[in-house]
Parts: C-alpha cells; sequence; structure tokens
C-alpha cells in the first residue's frame, strides 16, 4: 500500500512520541472527530512552516486507520482520557498522501499527478480486487465502485504550487483533480487538509469551496493544537532548564491564538531546548527571499510598513486574505497577508507586528537590500552612528540625524512621534548586532524611549532619550531624575543619550558617560 490504511503515519507519529521535545496535542482527535460523517466534514487548517501541521496529520492517521493497531500509541495520552476516544480508532479506511512528496523523476505536473494517481489506484485494486476487471478513467468513480468510506488526510496540499513548471493552467488542473476526488463524493467521511497558503474560494479557484479554511486570522476552534501555548513553554522550560522561560518568549514568542494568548513557535522552542541555546532556528529562507523580491516591487507601498514594525510601530491594517491563486502578490494588501499567512508578521485585532526576536532579524536584512534604496543609504550609515555614539561624540551623532532628515523618504520628515522613532531605528540598526534594544522600557521611575542592553561584553548600555522642542540637556536630565540607569546598573557603567529637534528640525545631541559610582562626563 502507498497511500491506504499504511503503517508510515504510525511510524512517523512514534517518532514525534519518542522525541526529547513533545508537547501533547493528541485532544485534536476529538474535536476532529466530531467533523465525521457531517456537512461540516471538510476541514482546511493553514498555518506557516513547522507549526506542527504534519506531527498532527500523522497522529489523526495513524488513530483512524483500520490497517493497524495504534491504541499503544495512544494509551497514556490525553485523548485517551476522552468517552469517545476508542469509538473512531482503527476503524476507517485512511488515504494518507503527503503533496511534498514527488517522484524520483518529476519534469512537469503531468510527472506529479500521475504518481498520485498511479498509487491510489494500486492500492484501490488491493482493496477491491474485482475493480480490476472493469476500466475506470475516474478516481472518483473507482472509490465510488469500492463500496468502501474513507477517511482523507491530505498534508501539504499546496507544496506543488511552488515547482517551477506550475503555471495558471496547471494550478487550475489541479484544483479540479482535488475537486473531483473529494466534493459531493459520499465515500468521503472526512477530509482533513494542511497546507501553507488558504484555498482559493474568493477566486477562479472555487473548485474547494466545499473547506472549512482554519488559518492564522480566523482560529477559533483548532488553534490551541498548534504551536505552543505559554503554559506548554513554561512546562516545557520546567523540564529542560538550560534556558529561562523569559529568554525564550523574548526569541520566539509573537504570535496569538483567537483569544488573544501567546503562541510560540514550535519548530524553534524544540530546537533552543534540545540545544540549551537560543538562536535563529527559522530555516524557511525560500518564502522569506519571495516576499523580500515583492516588497522590492512594491517598495512604495510596503517599505514605510516594514521600518515602523522594525521600530516596535504596530501598523494598523485590515487584511482580506491571501490565497493559492493570488502568488503574484501585486498589491499591499496581497503582500502582508502573505506574510502573515508564511508566519513573518503576527496579525491582530487589526494590527500588524513582528512576532519576536527571531524573524527581527529577517527584517533587519530586508531593509538592507539593495532595492530599499535611500533606506539602505541609512542602514549602511548605521555602523557610523553606534560608533559616534560609543565614542561620546554628540556632534557627529546629529549630523548624521540631519542627512536622514535631508532624504527624500516621506515618513522620515517628522510627521509624529513615530516618525522619529524609524529615525532612530535605522539610524542604529547595526547596533542590534550588539544590543538588545528595548523601545518605552520600564526603568527605574518611568519608561525611557530606548534601552540599548549588551549582548556581551565589552559593550557599555545606552539610555537614550528623545525631546521635540525641547533642549538635549533637558533629555539627559530626565533620565537621571527618573532612574532610567537602573536597568543598566549591574553593567557598571552607561552612555546617557539625549536627542532634540526644534521647529526648524534642526538636531541636537548631548551624550554622558555615566558611572553608578556617581561621576559623569559631558560631550
Amino acid at each position: 500500500m502507498n497511500y491506504l490504511n499504511t503503517n508510515r503515519p504510525q511510524i512517523l507519529f512514534e517518532e514525534a512520541l519518542n522525541s526529547k521535545i513533545y508537547v501533547d496535542k493528541s485532544l485534536l482527535i476529538d474535536k476532529v472527530s466530531g467533523y465525521i460523517k457531517t456537512g461540516d466534514k471538510y476541514i482546511c487548517i493553514t498555518r506557516p512552516r513547522r507549526f506542527g501541521k504534519t506531527v498532527n496529520a500523522n497522529m489523526l492517521a495513524a488513530y483512524y486507520t483500520k490497517g493497524f493497531d495504534s491504541r499503544p500509541l495512544f494509551d497514556k495520552l490525553l485523548v485517551a482520557q476522552c468517552s469517545s476516544c476508542k469509538k473512531h480508532m482503527n476503524r476507517h479506511n485512511v488515504i494518507h498522501i503527503d503533496f511534498s512528496e514527488m517522484p524520483d523523476t518529476c519534469e512537469n505536473y503531468k510527472d506529479y499527478i500521475g504518481y498520485i494517481r498511479e498509487n491510489l489506484y494500486h492500492d484501490i485494486f488491493i482493496l477491491c480486487p474485482s475493480l480490476t476487471e472493469k476500466e475506470h478513467k475516474s478516481l472518483s468513480r473507482l472509490l465510488s465502485d469500492s463500496g468502501e468510506s474513507f477517511i482523507f488526510i491530505l498534508d501539504e496540499w499546496d507544496s506543488i504550487f511552488y515547482q517551477d513548471f506550475m503555471g495558471r493552467k496547471e494550478r487550475d488542473d489541479y484544483l479540479r483533480f482535488l475537486k473531483n476526488l473529494l466534493k459531493n463524493q459520499p465515500y468521503v467521511e472526512l477530509a482533513y487538509m494542511t497546507g501553507v497558503l488558504p484555498v482559493a474560494k474568493y477566486s477562479s479557484g472555487s473548485e474547494l469551496n466545499m473547506f472549512d479554511e482554519f488559518n492564522f486570522m480566523n482560529d477559533n476552534i483548532f488553534d490551541q493544537y498548534f504551536g505552543f501555548s505559554e503554559a506548554e513553554v513554561k512546562e516545557l522550560c520546567r523540564r529542560h532548564p538550560g534556558i529561562p522561560f523569559s529568554e525564550i518568549k523574548n526569541w520566539y514568542d509573537g504570535y496569538h491564538k483567537s483569544d488573544g494568548e501567546s503562541l510560540f513557535n514550535p519548530r524553534s522552542v524544540s530546537k533552543a531546548l534540545e540545544r540549551s541555546v537560543c538562536l535563529n532556528y527559522w530555516t524557511e529562507t525560500g518564502p522569506m527571499n519571495e516576499i523580500a523580491d515583492c516588497i522590492e516591487h512594491n517598495v512604495g507601498e510596503v517599505r514605510e510598513d516594514i521600518v515602523k514594525m522594525v521600530a516596535g510601530i504596530p501598523v494598523e491594517v485590515d487584511l482580506q486574505g491571501y490565497s493559492a491563486a493570488e502568488l503574484q502578490l501585486d498589491t499591499r494588501d496581497e503582500i502582508l497577508s502573505a506574510m502573515v499567512v508564511y508566519g513573518f508578521l503576527s496579525y491582530y485585532k487589526g494590527k500588524l507586528s513582528i512576532p519576536n526576536h527571531e524573524l527581527m532579524e529577517k527584517y533587519q536584512h530586508v531593509l538592507s537590500r539593495d532595492s530599499m534604496g535611500e533606506v539602505k543609504e541609512i542602514v549602511d550609515r548605521s555602523r557610523d552612528m553606534l560608533e559616534a555614539t560609543l565614542q561620546c561624540n554628540g556632534e557627529r551623532v546629529a549630523q548624521l540625524l540631519e542627512q536622514v532628515h535631508d532624504t527624500e523618504i516621506p515618513f522620515l520628515k517628522y510627521n509624529d512621534e513615530n516618525s522619529l522613532s524609524c529615525v532612530v531605528t535605522l539610524c542604529y540598526l547595526y547596533a542590534r548586532r550588539f544590543y538588545n534594544i528595548l523601545r518605552e522600557e520600564k526603568s527605574g521611575k518611568g519608561y525611557c524611549d530606548y534601552l540599548f542592553l549588551p549582548k556581551e561584553s565589552g559593550y557599555r548600555p545606552i539610555i537614550l532619550e528623545l525631546k521635540v522642542g525641547k533642549s538635549p540637556e533637558e533629555a539627559i536630565g530626565q533620565i537621571k531624575a527618573k532612574n532610567y540607569p537602573q536597568r543598566a546598573e549591574p553593567y557598571g557603567k552607561a552612555i546617557l543619550v539625549g536627542i532634540s529637534y526644534d521647529e526648524e528640525k534642526h538636531h541636537q545631541c548631548k551624550i554622558e558617560e555615566y558611572s553608578f559610582s556617581g561621576k559623569q562626563s559631558g560631550h
């Protein structure tokens, strides 16, 4: 057997259970079972890669299949406590297809779909040998003539769309194949499908509109089963105490469930706890490069959004969604929606943000691309800004800020406080290599505008305060009066930076070296 009642999902799910890091999501079984043989039996779950879709698909296939006894796998999981646990266990014919798998030789769509069809025919003929006596040109007719019913577990349904040979015609043919296989077919007991791209429901690709889609922007039913919750991560950190929870949260949190609860990137959390170090484990560089390319073609529309989010300023936007038929990404809405779909942005209550430190590093690279024009030029000079600050050269810092304001970038013209924050973010982008830069951070008796905490020894903390229409001396005075340096005290010394600009948009900067013994020198 290739797809029908195979033991492959069972083997793969058992490997997941045996892994060092495993979070029990088996209650998904009880939730999904309620859809079997109902009018809502078509479920499409879309999430970014590495958010647990494949593990859950293997789990469901291993549980439902009548091909093998899977009770030992589930006896100690949460689903075993459900009264319905045994109702569907090993009671169904399961057709499990991982659409990301391709034949050894696959030069075109015909090779790809022919491989899938051939395997399905092979499996059904083994199940019902008598069917070989009659020619079946239609898979749906073959399945119907078998007299059997099936649960379909279809993983990574959209993976084929990323192949170079998939043009508009091939995409339409593929959607039609899935429609003929699944839509309004009595032999379908359940169709559970996963992918990254939502199904195209509002375009020419409406063939699969029988599916209910559950994605990052609309799922309040299955959201607890994909990604790690804060409680789950805290428990993992307790069992694997190599890294404090606060550090894991900073690196990998930032997504949301429908109720607002935090959601962590599960793959990155698992890798960090396995290796006892927080690093950038995001390996899906392909989609990020694709989106970066799209940004380059629409710089005027989305550049400001990206810079604001890198500065920690959420972007208010009403996203209408993004589907498999919209791979071209021509508009701002499509680009930003695609970023949410891929997991590169978090979208909650109409606001977009960069989820966490791990992905912030990706966007910093985007700002350094040649196509970002004058933004890249500012970023390229950000090393000079850090060096001038560490040398307490306030005159040079003010000069660099003047250069930024003289650019032809409209949103850096200081129309509001956020504009100034964007300028500071770009000017100090290089500093993020050596510092964790915190904005509006609690310290002392208030919230300082920027707090630079060193990632490694050899760098002094920086406390930066911005003032409009006042002097840089007043900014420095506020830093001291409200004891903003408190968070920097463990480092022994710090650098205080006061930046101001007046109605003529003239910049001034004052920098002081601050010692917690009470001695400062001004510049």
